[in-house]
């Protein structure tokens, strides 16, 4: 006469943080650790990822919004997007305007840099004075 006697599985420490590795490193599933690997549940295998898993090494950050928020948001960053190519459409300006000064200065002989503060020094002081 056989008798049924219960099967208690043990598994390895060696055995338990390899499943649960894989499961963090997303090879497989909880499901499908415990089909490939014949694991009696699901909650077996989260004891394990609860005692052995990095999971709660990671704080997760949930942001709850209002949908006008996003919309803000996403104005927000066109905004800054308009913001930035504006800025560096001036500095290409900039960067024509020296140049052309630096041939204009080179062509006629003339430092056109110390001409142009000079006419405002001029022009401040009679400002000033009327």
């Amino acid at each position: 006469m056989s008798r049924n006697v219960p099967i208690i599985k043990k598994y390895s420490m060696a055995f338990k943080l390899k499943v649960v590795e894989e499961i963090e490193q997303g090879k497989m599933s909880i499901d499908k650790a415990c089909k490939i690997y014949d694991i009696g549940g699901k909650n077996t295998i989260q004891k394990w990822m609860e005692k052995l898993g990095k999971g709660h090494l990671i704080s997760k950050v949930v942001r709850i919004e209002m949908k006008d928020e996003k919309d803000k948001y996403k104005e927000l960053q066109k905004e800054k997007k308009d913001l930035e190519s504006a800025l560096a459409q001036s500095q290409l300006k900039i960067i024509a305007l020296e140049s052309l000064l630096e041939a204009a200065e080179e062509e006629y002989g003339v430092d056109l840099k110390k001409t142009l503060e000079k006419r405002r020094g001029k022009g401040q002081k009679k400002r000033g004075n009327g």
